[in-house]
């Protein structure tokens, strides 16, 4: 489903054009819509760990700089290595900021770096970098939304939740009637489970390692 289908089915179920008007609080029809499905997907993001939000990106240290900016997309981290020449990684440890500021105290307590943690929107780095190293970090970033792009991975793969998520927006917005609220909730929630199941759970493992996924049999 792309965004051009998931605007028209909306405004199909909830019976709404969502016209620009006083208590549109002046916004477009087609920004009223896009805020419904950005807020959608940004609660599914958050619930669900999708393959879709995680990236790969290198950064560079500076010599004697103990800190390095996190990309203008990250919002949070799954690993962090310092990548060797020969493409051989070594995995920074992740600690807080008084940690790394009570052992390594001084300008002087340089090195490679070990461990890495959260300052602002940088990261500082222990010991202090003592030449220029690349970092790889592997982090989670929101997929571009599909109303920008008009399609997405959530729209190609798992229309289901992205439309009820976004029509529980739209009907919340209306102050819609409670019982269809519920009603939208329910089929929101099993989607939700299907999608856990697969990007949480059979993303995770295979049949080598781990048995094959079983279901109960009603």
């Amino acid at each position: 489903m792309n965004y051009t289908t998931l605007s028209s089915t909306i405004q199909a179920y909830v019976e709404n054009d969502f016209p620009a008007s006083v208590g549109s609080g002046s916004l477009t029809s087609a920004q009223q819509i896009a805020t419904f499905v950005t807020q959608a997907e940004q609660r599914i993001y958050n619930t669900v760990q999708l393959l879709a939000e995680r990236k790969v990106t290198s950064l560079a240290t500076v010599n004697g700089t103990s800190t390095v900016a996190a990309p203008a997309d990250w919002l949070s981290t799954y690993s962090m290595a310092v990548l060797a020449t020969a493409n051989t990684y070594t995995f920074l440890y992740n600690k807080d900021v008084e940690f790394i500021r009570e052992a390594y105290p001084g300008i002087n307590s340089t090195g490679t770096p070990k461990y890495y943690a959260l300052l602002d929107d940088t990261f500082l780095l222990g010991p202090t970098p003592d030449a220029v190293y690349t970092l790889s970090l592997n982090y989670m970033a929101y997929p571009t939304s599909i109303t920008t792009a008009n399609t997405s991975w959530l729209g190609d793969n798992f229309d289901s939740v992205l439309l009820y998520g976004s029509l529980l927006e739209a009907y919340t917005f209306m102050k819609g009637e409670p019982d269809v609220i519920a009603g939208y909730q329910k089929r929101y929630d099993e989607a939700m489970v299907q999608l856990k199941q697969l990007a949480e759970g059979k993303n995770r493992q295979d049949t080598y390692r781990t048995l094959q996924v079983r279901y109960p049999v009603k």
